[in-house]
């Protein structure tokens, strides 16, 4: 190792700063078990940095008039600065300075990362209230909506009660004929089991002829339990049956969870 460049090099004082981390530390501590010099070094850094700490501490503010008088005797001198290299004093507290002033830009730097942090939490989480208000109000604006839509008195609204599979289910289709669209209030089916999918059919009685209009897709996720289906048929009556996910091309009859017929008008 070529120990002279090692100790210009300033690792030494960062250690006595205590700023290295601890692979760092260990590896400065090993060399200076093996290196006289660097052991050596690292006690004159201690020692400039406890005078430079004493001194600090010991200095006391003089006024004006002492300084005034200072500069006036005729006993003050001006000193020249020794070059005697055995004395690096001046070097060594210039370094402890700089490990002062590194030690605080290092907290200032912790402490601006953990606002930062803390800053992002707010961010996010405003984000994430900012979310939920608009959620909420397009959630108002379907109900509204919805409200409007089977308040129509062109509505014509439709009761499918349990059957034999489950007689305690029921549901409600609000068919608009105009508008070609069929709202099921589906509050009244239990959750579906996994890998399947209810499917609601438009029905023609004689003979029976049964067709798809569509799926109660993400049935468990949705909080009002009304979809929005499209029904060009001429409908006699509404079906709902369990059948496995993706849909049936006919339905499963022994799966009929609710059924209801259009009133004659």
């Amino acid at each position: 190792m070529d120990v002279k460049n090692y100790i210009a090099s300033g690792i030494l004082e960062l250690y006595v700063a205590g700023v290295l981390s601890e692979r760092e530390n260990l590896e400065v501590h090993a060399n200076a078990m093996e290196y006289p010099e660097i052991l050596a070094e690292i006690e004159t850094i201690e020692a400039a940095i406890l005078e430079l700490t004493a001194q600090a501490s010991s200095v006391k503010p003089r006024s004006f008039q002492t300084v005034k008088q200072t500069i006036d005797s005729d006993e003050s001198k001006v000193i020249p600065i020794s070059k005697d290299k055995s004395s690096n004093w001046t070097q060594y507290l210039g370094w402890a300075a700089s490990i002062l002033l590194a030690i605080g830009l290092f907290m200032v730097y912790n402490q601006n990362k953990v606002l930062k942090s803390e800053l992002q939490v707010v961010e996010v989480e405003n984000n994430r209230l900012e979310q939920q208000i608009a959620d909420s109000d397009t959630s108002l604006e379907k109900t509204k909506s919805l409200l409007n839509t089977i308040r129509d008195k062109d509505i014509t609204v439709v009761a499918l009660g349990g059957q034999a599979v489950s007689p305690t289910s029921y549901a409600k289709a609000y068919w608009n004929k105009q508008e070609e669209k069929v709202f099921i209030d589906a509050q009244g089916l239990p959750e579906p089991p996994d890998g399947f999918v209810y499917q609601v059919w438009s029905l023609k009685l004689s003979p029976l002829t049964p067709t798809s209009m569509g799926l109660l897709e993400d049935f468990t996720t949705d909080e009002n339990k009304v979809f929005a289906l499209n029904n060009p048929n001429d409908s006699e009556a509404f079906g709902i049956t369990l059948e496995p996910a993706g849909g049936s091309e006919s339905p499963n009859l022994e799966q009929l969870y609710t059924l209801g017929v259009v009133s004659a008008s």
